[in-house]
């Protein structure tokens, strides 16, 4: 049996369906992505560094490696120093991380 014409909106109507669908929950999943607090490169774990978009176990735990040999980030753009992590790949994860509060500088005493 051959299909007649306009038999083929239905199909048609379904695959718009889906990719509606499809790109509704990547937009959500990019939203709630934004509206989680960043992760801070000083006291994250080799877990919550993975989930980073392309961060990942081997590059997570050069950052945990870097901190406990280096000590502490004082700013994001430290992350250059680890391999694998590039200028663009910076510029992605520099809204979801944070080293944290900066110290202030430190007052000089007067006598």
């Amino acid at each position: 049996m051959t299909p007649t014409r306009g038999t083929h909106w239905p199909c048609l109507l379904a695959c718009c369906v889906c990719c509606l669908l499809v790109l509704g929950g990547l937009s959500t999943a990019a939203a709630e992505e934004k509206s989680k607090p960043p992760v801070n490169l000083n006291t994250a774990s080799v877990a919550e560094l993975a989930r980073l978009p392309g961060v990942g176990q081997v590059i997570a735990r050069r950052i945990v490696r870097h901190r406990e040999k280096s000590g502490r980030f004082r700013k994001v753009d430290e992350l250059l120093v680890i391999r694998g992590i590039s200028q663009t790949k910076l510029e992605k994860l520099r809204p979801l991380v944070t080293v944290g509060e900066e110290s202030p500088p430190e007052e000089k005493k007067t006598d």
